[in-house]
């Protein structure tokens, strides 16, 4: 019974450490970085934070930083989603800082990287939009044309740009859609030929840049830009020879044509249309050098002396080579030049005499050698009359033409009468023969030789020629045939077939029989014997040559018909054969006609000079006159049978084409009246004269010439004025300008050809006009004559001062006063209109959003707000995404804006200044109310607790706004769970009240009545929070609180050697000492004295729970084993008067036995006086030993675990006192006054 008592005395002895609460910490893995994609959907996952806690407490999650806003993290999970948009582009690395808290210690935090990873979000973008270049006509194919440069802001394959040229080019041709390519840097390469002439001058080509490809909301795409356009224009370059503007040239000249009269014009022009280069014209070759020359203007020239008949084997032409050169040389080097030939015919004069030849027709050449003057020939005395002289090849040639080519046959000389010569006349050739005229005279017995002069002479010039005949005589003897007539006339039609008889009823007569009368006929050779022949044996003459039966050659043939006889004796006869003719000549036109004649005065009286070969006095040679139509022959008439040339009516220079030069070239047709109708055309070139007689005229009469303000030194118009009169002494024109602010202006002058001229109309440099101050000015123009009499011409000119794109728009600011839009999918479409002007008057407006500025509570939140509005061109302000909009998130949404004027003059300023748009977010009520994570146990102990006292409280949030955040709480159910399971109704035993503390909802729960103290289990409470929206149903949201009870079995009372005054006066220390060795909540039930006897006075008890905060509590054994344990807290405890640990059950029965106890105490006293006096002795060598061992066993003892129980299942269930634990070890005792108390078997536990 003493061993109870003893234990007490050595309370102070025992002691015991208690264990902190451990912070949590993050798993290894956070300590890594983690890789976001930039195209992460917003709400989508990306990460969890991962924690542990040693102490299992529930943990909480959070996220800081200056980049916090990204995410959005789920506190009780550690989930974290993506709040905002990523942007590689814009931050591809950043790091926050997260934090985990178990409600106990300060939030661990600890910085976490974030890494974003590129997508293909980005096009690729040219750095311009509208490209032109120019380029050469002869640039090599492969050459480069123009680089553009697209860059892209990814990277890795979906930065790198490759570049496309569209099939479409501008002119779509089949030659210009391959005739460019374009390489994968950018370089535009010319893949053909260019051409200014042959192809197109310009082309336009479409581009595109495409990135390689890459990943992109989990799709591999390619992105391209928008297409650009570049503009081609292709430059002429010199690389085509000139050509000549007629494929073929030819003219005719009289061969006496002076020098340097005008043969013919050609004209070459240059072939590179773009350049226009002039052209020079040079005589490269010629058939006969040096009779022509060519001027710079392309007119060909008389330079020599002219002959037709030099050209006669060569058709009278002389073909002349013209070379046409450009000024300036090719792209080579070279000179760019073409040749033509050019056909000039020499037309006759009559410039040759006859000249005598010894030769046949027809093989003569009438070169220089066969020229003679001195023949020879042979006769037979007494040859009859007409017989020719033998062996005689005489041939008269006259190279003129025509009747030029016509002479006369005569002779002279000692013996000219004895003979004659045939023909006596002819045209061109003839072969002369020299024929006996008197057979008396020529006898060669009175002289054997005989000398003739024949004469030639021209029948036109009169120029002759003549040549010495020696006649040698033969002496012959007999009869001769003898024709009836010495001479007969014959006549046929020219050009009669071959073989058409001329006659056959001449016959020669020889009176001689036999064989010397047989006669033979034969033509003797002479002029006309290669065209008619006879029939030996009849004598018929027929003709033997068609085509040299022309009349207009010879219109008469004597021909020597000749009778042989049998002894060769022969006479002849000569047939004079007439031509009859035929119409088969053209009219021949005498000269060339040039008049020259002055407008409105003069007048035109000219005859045409012509004539026919045909035979003279016949239908055949008569001539008619008439004027062939042109564009001026309506002026003039032509006598029909004269061919008098006159005009009509006076002649106007002014009404002939200027190009002529006033010449009018007029074709007179000259026809027979012959069958068939033969003709021939002339022209008559009339020159008229140009006299003052017009005045100047503008183009117009009023001209219209507008000019941007601003402008200086430009050009503001051109007037055009002309002068009808073509020669430069009467149309040239000179401007002058009036009016009023004609001193802001300048009118030069210039002549643009014969006539014409131009007043180009300027704004002097150091001027320019301001529309401002005036809007338009009207002036005057003149144009005069040079002529001093002459009046002048006006005309008017308005020039409106356009208004120059040079004041940048301005915002309206009350369409900037701020709006207010509903969250959450609430209002779409259109909810403003941003409104700008522009003082100028061709403004093209529209409205740019420059920045979206996202605020919640005045902080920058970053980007989440950027795609909630959208603003167009027009300036309408548009809800893009009507669902995303969250109040919650950002409260006011700024819209920076400008004004853009697309028609702005590039020298000024095309934009306003930025103006800001607010947009206020209104909440909705579209979040529900959320509690708060509890890291509190509730724990009721019914015995303390009183009605209206909280016993459990709730925290709860709610992100709306206003009233539709305001948070009630109210109590949904409330039921008790027994140790077994059983579920028992505590419907009205709890009620909730709430306040708040920012915006945070506090829900206390309180009793409504007491409690049942027996009672063992936990009150389960359904506690809701719903808001007040003010439109609309409310929201709510629910939790379930545990409230574990501590029934009486757990009440511990202490007594005190106090009374229980000064027990409560030291309640708080009593309550803190007791809470410090426990680690628990004290609930103090009762203090009383114990007074059931007199020994008992001065003393009290207290009545107390011992509560964990998981709900558990400590039984009477459990606090006396933790007490006893910790020395420093039993000695605190005693000096505050603490004597007993026991139930109050426990030390009601135990009273007895104290009594008992007390007795047998005092007899037991001494005994244990004398053992323990005797142990003391006994081992004194070895107890400072002992007491080393027994302070280290304390020492290990203070760094064990904790004590607290484990479980809050069911209350006083700790587990961790050690078994069978001894406090004694003979430590010296001290009497604390216990003896009077009964013992108690809870001490030998």
């Amino acid at each position: 019974m003493a061993w109870p008592w003893l234990s007490c005395l050595l309370l102070p002895a025992l002691v015991v450490s208690a264990t902190a609460n451990l912070a949590p910490k993050f798993l290894s893995n956070m300590s890594l970085p983690v890789t976001l994609p930039e195209d992460l959907p917003v709400g989508a996952e990306a990460f969890w934070m991962a924690a542990e806690d040693g102490d299992g407490d529930p943990l909480t999650y959070g996220i800081s930083g200056s980049y916090a806003y990204f995410f959005k993290v789920t506190p009780a999970t550690g989930e974290v989603k993506l709040a905002s948009p990523l942007d590689y582009e814009t931050l591809f690395w950043f790091a926050v800082n997260i934090s985990v808290s178990d409600g106990h210690n300060n939030p661990v935090l600890k910085e976490f990287q974030v890494i974003v990873e590129d997508r293909n979000d980005n096009a690729p973008v040219f750095q311009n939009t509208d490209f032109s270049t120019d380029i050469s006509e002869t640039l090599p194919v492969g050459s480069l044309v123009f680089s553009v440069l697209a860059t892209d802001k990814d990277t890795g394959p979906a930065g790198v740009v490759q570049y496309f040229m569209t099939t479409r080019v501008i002119p779509s041709t089949e030659d210009s859609k391959y005739l460019f390519r374009i390489l994968s840097n950018g370089s535009i390469i010319l893949n053909g030929s260019l051409s200014y002439n042959n192809k197109s001058a310009f082309y336009q080509l479409k581009l595109m840049a495409c990135d390689s490809g890459g990943i992109y909301h989990n799709k591999f795409v390619t992105q391209c830009s928008s297409p650009v356009f570049l503009s081609i224009s292709v430059i002429d370059q010199p690389d085509l020879d000139p050509q000549f503007v007629r494929e073929f040239y030819s003219a005719s000249v009289a061969e006496d044509a002076p020098q340097g009269t005008s043969v013919l014009k050609v004209e070459a022009v240059d072939r590179d249309k773009g350049i226009n280069d002039r052209v020079t014209y040079t005589i490269s070759n010629s058939t006969r050098p040096g009779w022509f020359n060519i001027g710079p203007d392309g007119v060909i020239k008389v330079s020599g002396s002219l002959d037709r008949e030099q050209l006669l084997e060569e058709d009278e032409e002389v073909q002349v080579q013209i070379t046409a050169t450009e000024v300036n040389l090719n792209i080579y080097g070279q000179e760019a030049k073409v040749s033509i030939w050019v056909t000039l015919r020499v037309t006759d004069v009559n410039d040759h005499k006859p000249e005598f030849f010894n030769c046949s027709l027809p093989a003569c050449t009438f070169t220089p050698k066969e020229a003679q003057v001195n023949f020879t020939g042979s006769v037979d005395e007494h040859s009859a009359t007409r017989i020719p002289i033998d062996d005689l090849t005489m041939v008269v040639y006259d190279p003129d033409k025509g009747s030029n080519g016509t002479f006369l046959l005569s002779l002279g000389g000692p013996d000219a009468t004895a003979f004659s010569v045939s023909p006596e006349k002819a045209a061109g050739s003839a072969d002369v023969q020299v024929l006996v005229r008197d057979p008396s005279l020529v006898d060669y017995e009175k002289q054997t030789v005989m000398l003739v002069q024949v004469v030639a002479i021209d029948s036109v010039s009169r120029n002759s020629s003549v040549a010495l005949v020696t006649i040698h005589l033969r002496d012959i003897n007999d009869h001769r045939p003898t024709f009836p007539e010495s001479h007969y006339n014959l006549s046929i039609f020219e050009h009669s077939p071959v073989g058409s008889v001329v006659t056959n009823s001449i016959h020669a007569f020889d009176p001689d029989t036999g064989e010397w009368g047989r006669i033979t006929y034969s033509l003797l050779s002479g002029n006309g014997a290669d065209i008619f022949e006879v029939d030996p044996d009849s004598g018929t003459v027929m003709v033997k040559n068609s085509k040299l039966l022309d009349r207009e050659k010879q219109a008469v043939y004597y021909l020597t018909l000749q009778a042989t006889d049998g002894g060769n004796l022969s006479s002849s006869t000569t047939l004079e054969i007439h031509l009859l003719d035929i119409n088969d000549n053209q009219p021949v036109v005498t000269g060339s006609y040039n008049i020259f004649v002055q407008e409105e005065k003069g007048d035109v009286s000219i005859t045409i000079q012509a004539h026919d070969e045909d035979q003279p006095g016949t239908n055949n040679s008569r001539l008619y006159f008439s004027l062939l139509p042109s564009p001026y022959s309506h002026n003039f008439s032509v006598d029909p049978d004269t061919g008098l040339l006159r005009n009509l009516g006076p002649l106007d220079r002014e009404a002939i084409d200027p190009t002529l030069e006033g010449r009018i070239v007029l074709t007179v047709r000259v026809a027979d009246c012959g069958v068939p109708v033969l003709s021939t055309e002339v022209n008559v070139t009339i020159t008229v004269e140009d006299i003052n007689d017009n005045l100047p005229i503008f183009n117009q009469s009023n001209y219209i010439f507008p000019v941007k303000e601003r402008d200086s030194g430009v050009l503001v118009g051109v007037v055009l004025a002309w002068d009808a009169d073509q020669t430069e002494a009467n149309n040239r024109i000179s401007f002058s300008l009036s009016g009023s602010g004609a001193n802001n202006f300048i009118l030069r002058g210039s002549m643009l050809g014969s006539g014409r001229a131009e007043g180009r109309l300027r704004l002097p440099s150091d001027v320019s006009l301001d529309y401002e101050t005036l809007t338009s000015y009207n002036l005057t123009v003149s144009a005069e004559n040079p002529d001093p009499q002459g009046a002048e011409a006006t005309a008017g000119i308005f020039v409106p001062v356009e208004d120059v794109n040079d004041e940048p728009p301005i915002l309206n600011s009350t369409s900037l006063r701020g709006i207010r839009v509903a969250e959450n999918g609430s209002q779409h479409g259109q909810v403003a209109e941003v409104v700008a002007w522009d003082v100028d008057t061709d403004a093209q407006l529209e409205v740019q959003l420059m920045n979206v500025i996202c605020t919640k509570a005045g902080v920058d939140v970053g980007s989440l707000c950027h795609g909630w509005f959208s603003v167009l061109a027009n300036g309408s302000v548009l809800i893009n995404q009507s669902e995303a909009i969250d109040y919650e998130t950002c409260d006011l949404v700024t819209l920076v804006v400008r004004a853009y004027d697309l028609a702005t003059d590039p020298r000024f300023q095309a934009y306003s200044d930025n103006g800001s748009l607010p947009i206020t977010i209104e909440d909705i009520n579209d979040n529900a109310p959320y509690f708060l994570p509890q890291s509190e146990t509730f724990v009721i102990v019914p015995e303390v607790v009183i009605p209206k006292q909280q016993v459990a409280s709730v925290q709860a949030r709610d992100n709306d706004s206003g009233s539709n955040g305001a948070i009630h709480f109210s109590i949904l159910q409330a039921d008790f769970i027994t140790k077994d399971g059983a579920v028992l109704p505590f419907q009205d035993f709890f009620r909730v009240s709430t306040s708040s503390e920012a915006d945070v909802f506090i829900g206390h729960i309180e009793l409504k009545t007491s409690l049942d103290a027996t009672r063992q289990g936990t009150y389960q409470v359904t506690v809701q929070a719903q808001d007040k929206p003010s439109v609309g149903p409310a929201l709510e949201a629910n939790i379930t609180l545990n409230l574990f009870t501590v029934d009486q079995s757990y009440r511990v009372r202490l007594q005190f050697s106090t009374s229980k005054e000064e027990v409560g006066a030291n309640t708080d220390e009593i309550k803190a000492a007791l809470a410090q060795v426990t680690r628990t909540t004290v609930y103090i039930v009762d203090i009383k004295d114990i007074e059931s006897t007199a020994r008992d006075r001065g003393r009290s008890y207290l009545d107390a729970y011992f509560v964990f905060s998981n709900g558990s509590a400590l039984t009477i054994d459990e606090l006396r084993r933790i007490i006893l344990e910790d020395r420093d807290a039993v000695t605190q405890l005693v000096k505050l008067g603490l004597v007993v640990l026991g139930s109050e059950a426990n030390l009601k029965s135990d009273l007895p036995k104290v009594l008992s106890s007390v007795i047998i105490g005092l007899g037991v006293l001494l005994l244990v006086i004398v053992i323990m006096t005797m142990a003391l002795l006994c081992t004194r060598k070895s107890y400072r030993r002992k007491l080393r061992a027994i302070k280290a066993a304390k020492e290990a003892r203070k760094t064990a675990a904790g004590v607290m129980p484990s479980t809050s299942a069911i209350p006083g269930t700790n587990m961790y006192t050690a078994d069978r634990a001894n406090p004694v070890l003979n430590l010296p005792t001290k009497d604390l006054g216990f003896e009077s108390q009964s013992s108690s078997s809870d001490l030998d536990h």
